[in-house]
């Protein structure tokens, strides 16, 4: 991989080889695909694993066997942009097929309360007339409140959203992955890939069970900035590129926050921590901030952490920082990108960018030991 922070550097005769990292309107540098990294080793993986480390596993996954599946899941994507709703297009061909009798559609709400929500629908699972469990739900959702953003993600899982608990409902949770592979077939790339399996039984220790399933479909202009993935009941999260290309940036909180220390407090990079916070109490703010370790680690976790925030999503300069230090990875078609979130202190905080003039569609499911 090749990065630069201004397009002047790029020689002209290569320009095609370039792509940018915009996101959310911020140009963040333009990168250039090297050879394919080679397959880290069962053991390489779970050393990295257990060090709270990011493992790229390149081309893993056989995408031409989903290529229907895929190009499916790509036109529903665009059907739900442009009908602004997905419970009528469920009710159709394939889906309706693919759904009856097992997963009745009971009913859909538009979200209204939900700035970036489109619309939730929810199913039953049913045998006969037995119910095997019950609030299933699929949500659809815009990525970011930008306009030029039309990134959505599908999320699956169950009861009161925000109050579901994987931990505590794993029967639950467990049809609710089976919801998403009946909508998303294209899911058992990963839930049944004869390759990953066994190396997450090592990594994880045990049969591995896939819970809070997202499938994302990154756009133009859109992606994720800079958060972590912790939450009870589950261990990491495996991410499968399945189509178009992605950049990301993925690295252990402690590796985070040592990055903003340096970064922020080389007194080369003043004048651009002055551009991106120019108010000086904010900058004043951001010094006391990392002069107390662990006062940053809590204040990273807080909702509103702007003062890093406009570091870690806004600076070109940061991200050549990281890229520098191997913190960051292009997945194509086919890739899996592992990433340990142990806990809120010790988990790898990761950022995407859509890369190319396409949006791709990703599978991002968590995943713990089934007890």
């Amino acid at each position: 991989m090749r990065y630069v922070t201004d397009e002047q550097q790029i020689d002209s005769l290569e320009k095609q080889q370039w792509l940018p990292l915009l996101r959310r309107g911020f140009q963040l540098g333009w990168v250039s695909q090297g050879e394919c990294p080679d397959m880290p080793t069962a053991d390489m993986t779970a050393r990295r694993w257990s060090n709270d480390q990011a493992v790229l596993l390149p081309g893993i996954i056989d995408v031409t066997a989903w290529k229907s599946e895929i190009d499916a899941a790509h036109k529903l994507m665009e059907a739900t942009l442009d009908a602004d709703e997905v419970s009528s297009l469920l009710e159709q061909p394939p889906y309706s097929t693919r759904l009856s009798p097992l997963f009745p559609l009971v009913a859909s709400s538009l979200e209204e309360h939900d700035e970036q929500g489109i619309e939730k629908v929810y199913f039953d699972a049913e045998e006969g007339e037995e119910l095997l469990a019950e609030s299933l739900w699929c949500k659809a959702s815009w990525l970011s409140f930008i306009e030029e953003d039309a990134s959505l993600r599908f999320r699956f899982s169950f009861g009161m959203e925000c109050m579901e608990d994987v931990a505590a409902d794993p029967e639950r949770q467990l049809w609710a992955g089976k919801l998403c592979d009946t909508i998303f077939p294209e899911s058992k790339s990963i839930t049944e890939n004869e390759v990953i399996l066994p190396l997450l039984e090592k990594i994880v220790g045990g049969e591995p069970a896939f819970v809070e399933r997202i499938v994302y479909f990154n756009a133009p202009n859109g992606g994720a900035q800079m958060h972590h993935d912790v939450e009870r009941g589950h261990d990491g999260v495996v991410f499968a590129q399945l189509s178009g290309s992605t950049f990301w940036l993925a690295l252990s909180k402690p590796e985070l926050i040592d990055s903003l220390i340096d970064f922020i407090t080389d007194p080369n990079n003043s004048s651009e921590i002055t551009r991106l916070l120019p108010e000086s109490a904010d900058r004043l703010q951001l010094a006391e901030l990392l002069s107390d370790r662990a006062g940053l680690a809590a204040y990273m976790d807080e909702f509103d952490h702007e003062l890093v925030e406009a570091v870690m999503d806004r600076s070109a300069l940061f991200t050549a920082y990281l890229v520098a230090k191997g913190y960051a990875y292009i997945l194509n078609a086919g890739d899996v990108l592992l990433m340990p979130q142990r806990d809120l202190d010790n988990c790898v905080w990761h950022a995407v960018t859509c890369l190319g003039d396409e949006p791709g569609e990703a599978l991002s499911f968590a995943v713990r030991a089934n007890k």
